[in-house]
């Protein structure tokens, strides 16, 4: 067998792999959707109280203002962006050479290790991210492509801007970051993670927790546990 043969036969091999891999996700996607969405086809969330977690340490004050008009944490970033996706399909999210607006939606993130907070940084899901340091602070306009989940500015902001309708999860977000979420580690930092989606207590997976239109997503990695931060959605978003 020549090597040009055996060449495109481990491409068939990978292309049949990938497929299988996307159908699996697709599956998973699917089964996810049946156990968590009620008669309205809105995923229906599991949540409580925010007193089951007792005491809680008052939510720090806010940062200044960023280039989008949300408050932007005086802290270190969770992680950086090196390992983040280049371009490649990403739990069957693609990078598109413009922004997608068919299903253009928001969600806020907030972060907090062992009480103290961490920034979700800017250019998460931009290739290759440039943009101008304006007064307010870095914002991302520009890359070699946009995935349909996206960050502009370390405020915490989740841009959802898709081509086709369909529910995104937070651990989708994390993976295009190419770092670790689940019950007991989110990016480096490991510990029990304790979940807040609009002030309540997400129970399940962090990993599934629905990007919904203005979501206020709150990740909290070991202790103590702070109190639920609020922002004000700003025009336009």
């Amino acid at each position: 067998m020549s090597k040009g043969s055996r060449n495109r036969q481990q491409q068939a091999r990978e292309q049949i792999a990938q497929a299988r891999a996307a159908e699996a996700r697709r599956r998973r996607q699917r089964r996810w959707l049946a156990a968590s969405t009620g008669s309205g086809g809105t995923p229906s969330l599991k949540l409580t109280s925010l007193s089951t977690l007792g005491s809680l340490k008052p939510a720090p004050a806010a940062g200044p203002n960023g280039p989008e008009g949300v408050p932007v944490p005086g802290a270190p970033p969770l992680t950086g962006t090196a390992t983040k996706a280049t371009g490649q399909k990403v739990d069957g999210i693609g990078c598109s050479t413009s922004e997608q607006t068919l299903f253009h939606i928001h969600a806020h993130l907030t972060i907090f290790v062992n009480g103290t907070p961490r920034q979700v940084p800017a250019g998460i899901g931009i290739p290759g991210a440039t943009g101008p340091n304006t007064p307010q602070g870095l914002f991302i306009n520009n890359g070699k492509c946009f995935y349909w989940l996206h960050t502009h500015a370390a405020d915490g902001i989740v841009h959802i801007e898709s081509p086709v309708r369909r529910t995104y999860a937070l651990g989708d977000f994390f993976d295009e970051l190419g770092q670790p979420l689940g019950p007991d580690q989110a990016g480096q930092a490991k510990g029990h993670v304790t979940a807040l989606y609009n002030g309540k207590v997400y129970q399940g997976n962090p990993r599934d927790i629905p990007l919904n239109a203005h979501a206020q997503i709150q990740l909290e990695v070991g202790t103590p546990l702070v109190a639920p931060e609020s922002i004000t959605w700003p025009s336009g978003l």
